[in-house]
């Protein structure tokens, strides 16, 4: 029994809670809640309502103090939304001020909004945090990554204008303005600082697209200029990508437009072991936070309890920092750390032989 008490502190030494941070300058509206709190659910598609249920379960023992308001992705287009999620289901997030989402797979080719597209727009979700570092006890080919990635989330050439000029010719449109680029730039920033970190590194491709990621970088030296304590540095993309593959320690926030961030969270994700183990966390105006699983939704194995829910999970615990409800955070993280650590209970894309239920057995029982 020492021992195990003695191996729970030592991967609490080697990732502490600073690891799931959730830094934001709209923690005073959460500062006081009254239990239990009100969230929002979005199991989602697919094995999304598996790993949302290994959720629950491990909220329960753990006895945190949230409620569960559920919202399901439906089968017709909301005029609102001109998406498959309700108006009433953004409503509640706006209500609740928090959430967390499971995956949501978007049909090709159908004619309506990304669910995931959607909800950035309309809960004015404007930047996307992913924590990325080394699990203990889990080896990868990199060790001791510890990095953060913070991507814009609301334009650049996701913003969705595309149209055809001739036949054979189509026009999409990178749209990048001072406002959207000074606020995630504060927010990378102000995340360092209150997390203790020492180096913000802005990503972009201002060597080419002069005037898009040109106005980023200048918003960000502006933003770099209050914040003399942080070490400040601008990596071109293609760099970047090469640099992290070679010694990802290099980096330690990174911030970047709305495309790169998709990119380089993927590979930051690739040097820990995948997004099945990647925690994310949206955030937007007036403190929302929507923290999800961002990997897909892997309909080949739904409903046959082999997904892992680690994401959901690590995610679920940003959640609850930013609720400030940091105890029960820290208890979730140190099972879900020692669970695969100890590696008797791992799910197959893990390399065990575990159920979803097992897992999540196993992980309750380190609580």
């Amino acid at each position: 029994m020492a021992l195990r008490s003695l191996f729970r502190r030592n991967l609490l030494d080697r990732v502490s809670s600073s690891a799931f941070p959730f830094a934001s300058r709209t923690l005073s509206t959460v500062a006081s809640p009254s239990y239990p709190i009100r969230a929002t659910l979005f199991p989602g598609d697919g094995i999304g309502p598996e790993i949302a249920e290994s959720v629950k379960q491990v909220f329960n023992a753990a006895e945190v103090p949230i409620e569960w308001e559920e919202h399901h992705v439906g089968d017709t287009v909301d005029p609102k939304t001109e998406s498959l999620l309700t108006w009433e289901s953004l409503e509640s997030v706006r209500k609740n001020g928090v959430g967390l989402k499971g995956p949501m797979a978007t049909p090709i080719g159908k004619g309506h909004r990304s669910l995931n597209l959607t909800l950035r727009k309309e809960l004015g979700l404007y930047a996307n945090v992913r924590p990325c570092y080394s699990l203990p006890g889990y080896k990868t080919r990199y060790d001791d990554v510890d990095l953060v990635t913070i991507r814009e989330n609301t334009e650049g050439e996701y913003s969705g204008l595309e149209h055809q000029v001739v036949r054979g010719v189509v026009e999409s449109l990178k749209i990048i303005t001072r406002q959207a680029s000074l606020r995630v730039a504060e927010y990378a920033f102000h995340y360092a600082r209150s997390n203790g970190r020492k180096r913000v590194s802005a990503i972009h491709k201002a060597n080419i697209m002069r005037k898009t990621d040109g106005l980023f970088l200048k918003c960000c030296r502006e933003v770099a200029e209050k914040y003399p304590d942080i070490t400040y540095e601008e990596v071109i993309i293609d760099n970047c990508c090469m640099m992290l593959v070679k010694n990802p320690t290099l980096f330690d926030v990174l911030v970047m437009p709305n495309l790169y961030g998709d990119i380089i969270s993927d590979l930051c994700a690739g040097l820990i072991g995948g997004l099945g183990l990647t925690p994310s966390c949206n955030i937007g105006e007036g403190g929302i936070a929507l923290a999800e699983a961002v990997h897909g939704s892997a309909p080949d194995i739904a409903g046959k309890n082999l997904a892992n829910p680690t994401a959901l999970l690590l995610s679920s615990v940003m959640m609850l920092r930013h609720l400030q409800l940091n105890d029960k955070a820290d208890r979730i993280q140190n099972a879900i750390l020692s669970t695969i650590a100890e590696g008797k209970y791992r799910t197959v894309d893990l390399g065990g032989k575990s159920s979803t239920s097992d897992f999540t057995k196993a992980l309750c029982n380190h609580l």
